[in-house]
């Protein structure tokens, strides 16, 4: 992997993580488009770029991060401490998932341009849709967290948009715009965190003596951390606006040139 391509698909997963689009869509794309055919390389770049996003959050958040830290510490029963189990809640749908079926779905579908493309299709119509939401101001439940946990699971798939998926779910609960997306932010940080560690482990039993250069994998964190900090405040903004559906075109614009070109190869 040459610098301006791990700069290219750092600047990708940074602005697309956060983004509606699909991260692991476009880092897939990214990858056939290059032709990276190193599976360990590109693997460990995956981790380090998602790393890097996770820093993003945490650092747009921080202040959120500290004070649910400090109330759940406390255990006093507040709306602080009631939020972080919420979130806690959300994340047993895709822990179960990613631990059970992550690997095994990450290998069908590696590679195929096609499906990414499709799932692209799915993500607008999910964005799309979120035009005839309710506008209700309603709080985080149980039932919602663990729903919008499953929408999250939706993601483990290449072009289905982490972002999107639990934003678009919250809306369709009526749940009001600001606390729609910091439930939906705050809430990757666990799966993010945990399928991280994760491959971290794979990765260290599969290593053996692979070469890896470290320059691009430093160039690729950067620039998906600079990204990612841009995109998850700009994300914030284009919520509270009302304008996530328009997301909606450039993911059917995007869907329908992978499917083309993946047609093609």
């Amino acid at each position: 992997m040459s610098w301006i391509e791990a700069l290219i698909l750092g600047l990708l997963q940074g602005l697309t993580e956060f983004l509606p689009v699909s991260s692991s869509g476009h880092l897939e794309l990214g990858g056939v488009l290059f032709g990276l055919e190193d599976p360990h390389n590109f693997f460990t770049f995956n981790i380090i770029v998602h790393g890097a996003t996770f820093m993003s959050v945490v650092v747009v958040f921080r202040r959120d991060i500290v004070s649910l830290i400090i109330n759940f510490l406390r255990f006093q029963w507040n709306a602080e401490m009631k939020f972080t189990l919420l979130l806690l809640a959300s994340a047993i749908p895709t822990g179960i998932v990613g631990l059970l079926f992550e690997e095994q779905i990450e290998s069908v579908f590696e590679g195929r341009v096609v499906f990414v493309g499709l799932m692209l299709l799915v993500t607008a119509t999910l964005l799309f849709l979120t035009r005839f939401a309710p506008t209700r101001k309603k709080d985080v439940t149980l039932k919602t967290a663990l729903v919008i946990g499953l929408a999250q699971t939706l993601a483990i798939l290449p072009g289905i948009s982490r972002s999107g998926a639990t934003i678009s779910t919250a809306l369709f609960f009526g749940i009001e715009r600001g606390k729609a997306i910091r439930f939906s932010f705050l809430m990757v940080l666990i799966p993010i965190f945990g399928a991280n560690f994760l491959k971290i482990v794979r990765m260290s039993e599969t290593a053996g003596s692979a070469s890896m250069d470290i320059a691009p994998m430093i160039i690729g964190a950067v620039t998906a951390f600079v990204a990612g900090v841009i995109a998850c405040k700009w994300m914030l903004s284009i919520v509270r606006q009302g304008n996530i559906s328009y997301f909606s075109i450039y993911c059917v614009l995007a869907g329908i040139t992978a499917i083309i070109a993946g047609s093609l190869l």
